[in-house]
């Protein structure tokens, strides 16, 4: 257990509750000595007047008086939730300097004024910052300002009105912009609001899941944009029509999201904007917020602080007190070219549960177990595609992949994005991102590979279901030797992922399937048999693939600067060659652990019986699957004690 917090130049003392705390040691002391120095570490980076926060690190597409304006809106949030939640008793200079920013970014004659809002324009995304820190600090910063430096904020903000947004979370931003000038009598447009709430509709999926626009992006937009925008606008506005429905949504999220999250705190690595890092905690503050939460008391806390302490300890922010473009550490090839030096302080909406009140049961109630805690669990989330399953020995969290795959982002002939379209992803592990790896495309994805060496992409994924501990899904695409079909489907039982996949094929081409990337800042140690293979760390965490049919060849896999969890990584992957044409099927097990596996005996172990597209599968301990793809898709268990459970499309 930690004493207090020690992240390089965080120093300072927050003593760890232990009865308080159990799991975590920390309390809201320990957010608010984060948040402070956080705010603190920006400080060096400030233009003169605090209008602009340019901090060191790539820029941006968008212009480095863009990439200020981000640095500003981005702690704003940060230091509204601080001020808020301490109902304005925090040091007058952090109110203060904020107050100079808005007093000078929008002075049209200041040096460093704030670009204008237009058409898709990054100041869109800051403006909803903007917006949010004032509604929150209201009593202690806008109405305090200077009535002609309230009219000059105003009439920025009014610059939202008309204003072209792509078609994603980016339409809720101009949706609380517009509501706090309707709150402080500023111009607005009502359906502009009432256009953007509508929009979301289109893209709500069930079970509380947004996609991010159109098609089939599902990751953390899901809960620190589609839910947090619609709950803080109706926060702003008072409609509980609405409202009632977005806290219906989030329980349900909630109920599912909260699996998301290793014992230790990691989030599973996966889906774009990943240096937001611990914004990942957002909705669960969201729903304490909004009075709501699918979670126990205690459990919130437990999880949240136990995301932040995870990266605290991994030294985040970095001995400048910043937060980098990247994970634990700087790594620029698992963000995005619309990523700035500032964009990672979208982190600020982790500390949400700062503006509930210090004595508000998530802060005073014992911290609760997290599923995980109690042990092993199994999730099937129909609205991304996603089967998850986590094991309590290991404290590890795998979300096994069949729906999202952001397609509709991408080039219909590039390359597929590895944060989306991989079949594995867990909170221990993450997809390799390096450019060499990325064409390679090895982990967590099956392939077939032509003659020439073109390998099958899985760009576009067709959802078949997810159901029990069962997931399936279909890609296609086009080699030169002629069109590819893939079907998959995932069976979990703790730490392995049973894969059956139906590969249809041209005559002559192999088949390929990689495991899960491990990564250290040693190359991972390396073990092959026949018919498996497996890297391991000297932790004791080891990825491992195991072919059970189909395939007859192992291998491994290395890569360097390739993967957000380490310098040097490893894929442990298996292979089958002259593929007979038309349709084979493959069969293999596949786990990322930190328990003790001996892939040999449990290839022995194992039984498989593969009748044209039907395999049943023996386990040890007599437990029976049986797997059935092609055009009528079915799924059976049958456990040694209890009902059998059956799917089918029929």
């Amino acid at each position: 257990m930690l004493q207090f917090i020690t992240t390089n130049a965080l120093t300072r003392p927050a003593p760890i509750d232990g009865w308080l705390s159990p799991y975590t040691g920390w309390t809201r002391a320990h957010w608010e000595a984060v948040a402070d120095h956080l705010l603190d570490a920006v400080l060096p980076h400030a233009v003169p007047g605090f209008a602009q926060v340019r901090l060191p690190g790539r820029p941006s597409g968008a212009g480095l008086s863009s990439d200020g304006l981000e640095g500003y809106a981005r702690t704003f949030l940060l230091a509204a939730f601080r001020i808020a939640g301490a109902g304005g008793d925090v040091p007058a200079a952090l109110i203060e300097r904020y107050a100079d920013g808005l007093t000078h970014g929008t002075d049209p004659g200041h040096r460093y004024a704030w670009p204008s809002l237009a058409d898709c324009s990054q100041q869109l995304v800051e403006a909803a910052s903007i917006a949010l820190a004032l509604h929150e600090t209201r009593p202690w910063l806008f109405d305090r300002l200077d009535p002609r430096v309230q009219e000059r904020v105003v009439d920025w903000l009014a610059g939202v009105t008309g204003k072209r947004t792509w078609q994603s979370n980016w339409v809720l931003f101009p949706v609380v912009v517009q509501q706090f000038l309707v709150n402080v009598g500023g111009p607005h447009d009502t359906a502009e609001i009432d256009g953007g709430l509508e929009r979301i509709e289109q893209w709500y999926v069930g079970d509380g899941w947004y996609t991010d626009g159109a098609g089939q992006c599902f990751d953390y937009y899901a809960g620190w944009a589609m839910h947090l925008y619609p709950l803080m606008w109706a926060r702003m506005s008072g409609d509980r029509e609405r409202a009632d429905r977005y806290r219906q949504r989030l329980r349900a999220f909630l109920a599912q999201y909260q699996h998301m999250f290793a014992r230790d705190g990691a989030p599973v690595h996966q889906g774009r904007s990943l240096c937001y890092r611990f914004a990942s905690v957002a909705p669960l503050w969201l729903g304490e917020l909004m009075d709501v939460s699918a979670l126990p008391p205690g459990r919130t806390r437990r999880i949240a602080s136990g995301v932040l302490r995870h990266f605290v300890e991994r030294g985040v922010p970095d001995e400048r007190g910043l937060l980098d473009l990247g994970w634990y550490e700087r790594f620029l090839p698992c963000t995005q070219p619309y990523s700035g030096p500032a964009s990672p302080y979208w982190a600020s909406k982790a500390f949400l549960g700062l503006l509930l009140p210090a004595d508000h049961p998530s802060w005073t109630v014992r911290e609760a177990a997290a599923p995980i805690d109690d042990g092993d669990q199994v999730v099937a989330m129909p609205g991304p595609g996603w089967l998850l399953h986590a094991t309590r020995h290991d404290g590890i969290v795998r979300v096994v992949n069949h729906g999202s795959d952001r397609a509709r982002h991408l080039a219909a002939n590039g390359l597929e994005d590895p944060h989306y379209t991989r079949l594995g992803y867990a909170s221990h592990a993450a997809p390799e991102t390096g450019e060499e790896a990325r064409a390679r495309a090895v982990d967590g994805h099956l392939a077939v590979v032509a003659p020439d060496g073109t390998v099958s992409r899985r760009r576009r994924i067709e959802p078949i279901a997810a159901y029990d501990r069962f997931a399936a899904s279909a890609y296609e695409d086009e080699l030169p030797g002629g069109p590819v079909r893939v079907e998959t489907a995932s069976v979990v039982r703790g730490p392995w992922e049973l894969r059956v996949h139906r590969v249809t094929a041209p005559p002559g081409c192999g088949v390929r399937e990689g495991g899960y990337a491990l990564a250290a800042a040693r190359p991972p140690a390396a073990d092959l048999g026949s018919g498996w293979a497996r890297v391991s760390r000297p932790d004791g965490l080891a990825s491992v693939v195991v072919a059970l049919h189909g395939s007859g060849e192992a291998a491994i896999a290395r890569a360097v600067d390739a993967s957000a969890y380490g310098a040097c990584s490893a894929t442990p992957y298996l292979t089958a060659s002259d593929h007979p044409g038309g349709s084979a099927v493959y069969v293999s097990l596949v786990a990322l652990t930190g328990d003790r596996v001996v892939p040999g005996a449990l290839r022995e172990a194992v039984v498989v019986a593969v009748d044209g597209d039907r395999v049943g599968v023996h386990f040890p301990d007599g437990e029976r699957i049986e797997v059935m793809l092609g055009a009528r898709p079915a799924y059976a268990r049958y456990p040694v004690v209890g009902a059998s459970v059956h799917w089918s499309t029929a």
